[in-house]
C-alpha cells in the first residue's frame, strides 16, 4: 500500500469503529469501490490495535477503578458499582466470542457481500432510530442488571454480520433498555475492549502461521493514525451525542445502503 491508502483506511477504521455506522462494512467496501487490493490481515490487526489503544486511553480512569474493584470482588466477594460494570463487560463479551468461533467461516465468506452489507446497514439503522425515539433514556450504565447485560451481549453478537455495526447494535440495545444515549454509548465503548482484543488475537495467531513479509512501517503508520482518529471520535461523539441524537447516523446509513444497492445491483 502507498501512504495515501494507509491514511484513508486507518482513518476509516478510527472514525467508524465507535460510530454506529459499521467499521467492518467500510473497510470491506472502500477497497472494492476504488479498486484497491485487499489490505491484508496484518494491516487490519494494526488499525484495530490503534482503536483499542484509543478506547483504553480514553477510559483509563474508569478502567483503573473497574479493574481494582473487580479484583477485590474476587477476593472479598463484595460487589461495587465498578466491579459490577467490569463483570458486565466480561459477561457481555461471551455471546460474541462464542458466535465468532462457531460461525467464523460463514461470516468471512457468505456474509461479506455488498448486498448483505447494504441490507443490514439500512435495517439496523432504522432499528437504531426506533430505539432512540422509543427509549426512556433514564438510566446510566451502572444500573444495568445481569439480564440487561446478557441482552446487550447477544445484540453485540449480531455485529458479526458486516454492516450491522458493533457500536450501533449495542447502543440500540442499551437505548431499548432505558439507558441514556451517553450511558449506552459508554457501555458500548467499554464492551468494545474485549471485543477488539479477542478477534485481534485470533487474527494475529493466523498471521504468525503465515510465512509472509511484514511491512512494519505501514503497520505503525496505520496504528497511529487509527488510534488518534478514534480517540478524537470518542471524545466528540460523547460530547455531542445528546445534542445531535442518532438521526444523522441513521440518515447516513440509509443513504449508504441505497448507494450500495445501486452500485452493486
Amino acid at each position: 500500500m502507498d501512504f495515501f491508502q494507509q491514511l484513508i483506511l486507518a482513518l476509516i477504521q478510527g472514525l467508524t469503529e465507535f460510530l454506529p455506522i459499521s467499521s467492518s462494512a467500510h473497510l470491506i467496501l472502500v477497497p472494492k469501490l476504488v479498486g484497491w487490493a485487499d489490505q491484508g490481515l496484518a494491516f487490519d490487526v494494526a488499525v484495530h490495535v490503534g482503536t483499542l489503544t484509543a478506547v483504553v486511553a480514553y477510559f483509563r480512569h474508569e478502567l483503573k477503578l473497574m479493574s481494582r474493584d473487580w479484583v477485590r470482588s474476587i477476593t472479598t466477594r463484595q460487589q461495587t458499582a465498578e466491579s459490577r460494570l467490569a463483570w458486565g463487560v466480561l459477561i457481555g463479551t461471551i455471546p460474541v466470542g462464542l458466535c465468532g468461533l462457531l460461525f467464523k467461516d460463514i461470516i468471512e465468506t457468505s456474509l461479506r457481500s455488498p448486498q448483505v452489507i447494504a441490507t443490514t446497514t439500512i435495517l439496523f439503522g432504522l432499528l437504531l432510530l426506533w430505539a432512540d425515539r422509543q427509549g426512556k433514556r433514564q438510566r446510566d450504565e451502572h444500573t444495568l442488571s445481569w439480564r440487561d447485560i446478557v441482552i446487550i451481549g447477544c445484540a453485540q453478537a449480531l455485529a458479526l454480520i458486516p454492516g450491522t455495526s458493533r457500536s450501533g447494535i449495542t447502543i440500540t440495545a442499551g437505548l431499548m433498555l432505558g439507558l441514556t444515549r451517553t450511558a449506552a454509548a459508554r457501555f458500548s465503548f467499554l464492551l468494545s475492549i474485549p471485543a477488539i482484543v479477542l478477534p485481534g488475537m485470533l487474527i494475529t495467531f493466523e498471521l504468525v502461521q503465515q510465512e509472509t513479509m511484514v511491512d512494519w512501517q505501514s503497520l505503525i503508520v496505520g496504528s497511529i493514525i487509527s488510534g488518534l482518529s478514534a480517540y478524537a471520535c470518542i471524545h466528540f461523539f460523547l460530547k455531542l451525542l445528546d445534542k445531535i441524537g442518532m438521526m444523522p447516523f441513521v440518515v447516513y446509513r440509509i443513504l449508504l445502503g441505497v448507494v450500495l444497492f445501486f452500485v452493486f445491483a
